[in-house]
């Protein structure tokens, strides 16, 4: 008798339980991973980047190769806020935010101003700070369409995982957009995004063309404003300034001709200002350390790295003086004045024009040591 009243009271608890009345499949909500960013004729444009849950999890069960489908809403407003919603009258299940791990921006939106349409992103409670930013010269539909080599999901590019390819080649390292709004607002801190645009020359399917993600430059912000864009090629002085610098392909060419192919694996630097006459020069020093992956003439391992010094050299007073071009301090010259001599800053420093000149980058001291010359031995002398 004990055991039914038990039984009895057990079954009325469950009764009188909700339930899950609010659940959902996670099969059955959108999820957005990546947004588009556009500006046109006063109106903001919007794309969503959806991807359904079953496409993407559990991937050691699909078969690679096969064909992903990749959603994209397009919504429009007068704000970035009215642009967002607007995507909510069609979009037949809840549109979920959490997920967001990209941003891509036209050139249009960000001389709208980029820090106002972060602003309301980032005000969003399911937005994240750890958000990858990129600027294009693409359309967006294509950029945000693309897939992955074997027909994999777009979270399997480069624009989602740039760190991999940056461990492999050292070049432009895409920032999360929490550090790059902050520099926004730093008086002597430049701020870039990495430009991303599709590679239509390298890779195939089959004989049909592929499409493949690449960084081919960057954006430079001024107070807020795009003050230009450099190619990756004009950039080339800025990697042996990156502190998360892993490895980078360096070749020695004289008169056109290969001399030798190096791996540069390390890089310190050091930016000293000096005070001469009213003005603010800067001293650079770089230590590199590199091996050697391909020897195309017989040349002396301190012949070479004499070379290799001159190279590099070179290529960091190019990039200075490209960065001339667009009034932007691409190798943060100035941030190293501002943090260890703020008085000195102030003193030197005007807020509101550019006053760098050729002179400002005085001398670039470079040391190169080639640590590895792979299973042949360099000559000494």
């Amino acid at each position: 008798m004990k055991a039914i009243l038990r039984a009895g009271a057990t079954l009325v608890i469950f009764l009188l339980l909700s339930g899950c009345w609010n659940s959902k499949d996670i099969q059955k909500l959108s999820y957005v991973t990546a947004i588009g960013l556009d500006y046109k004729d006063g109106q903001f444009i919007t794309y969503a980047q959806i991807l359904n849950f079953t496409n993407v999890a559990k991937t050691e069960n699909t078969n690679i190769g096969q064909n992903v489908p990749v959603w994209i809403g397009k919504g429009v407003g007068k704000t970035m806020t009215e642009s967002f919603t607007s995507l909510y009258a069609t979009a037949q299940e809840q549109i979920l935010w959490g997920h967001v791990k990209v941003i891509i921006g036209t050139e249009d939106i960000m001389k709208k101003g980029l820090g106002e349409a972060y602003d309301m992103i980032n005000r969003y409670r399911e937005i994240r700070y750890n958000i990858l930013l990129y600027g294009t010269k693409e359309p967006l539909i294509d950029l945000l369409t693309e897939k992955s080599i074997f027909n994999m999901s777009p979270l399997d590019t480069l624009i989602y995982l740039p760190e991999r390819i940056y461990a492999q080649r050292s070049f432009i390292i895409p920032e999360y957009g929490f550090k790059s709004i902050a520099k926004l607002r730093e008086p002597s801190e430049p701020v870039w995004l990495p430009s991303i645009k599709l590679n239509r020359d390298v890779w195939l399917e089959d004989k049909k063309e592929k499409k493949m993600f690449e960084i081919d430059g960057a954006y430079f912000f001024r107070k807020g404003t795009v003050s230009g864009w450099l190619s990756e090629e004009n950039m080339r002085g800025v990697r042996w300034f990156q502190k998360k610098f892993v490895r980078s392909p360096l070749n020695i060419m004289e008169e056109g001709k290969p001399i030798a192919g190096l791996i540069v694996n390390k890089t310190d630097y050091k930016r000293n200002p000096i005070f001469q006459q009213g003005k603010v020069k800067y001293n650079v020093s770089l230590e590199i350390k590199a091996q050697i992956e391909e020897l195309a003439q017989d040349i002396s391992m301190k012949e070479l790295e004499e070379r290799t010094e001159k190279v590099i050299a070179d290529e960091v007073r190019a990039t200075f003086k490209k960065g001339l071009e667009i009034k932007s301090d691409v190798l943060h010259l100035d941030d190293e004045l501002y943090r260890n001599h703020h008085k000195k800053w102030l003193e030197y420093s005007n807020k509101e024009s550019f006053t760098f000149t050729d002179e400002t980058l005085n001398r670039i001291n470079v040391h190169v040591k080639i640590t590895n010359t792979g299973k042949y031995k360099g000559r000494t002398n």
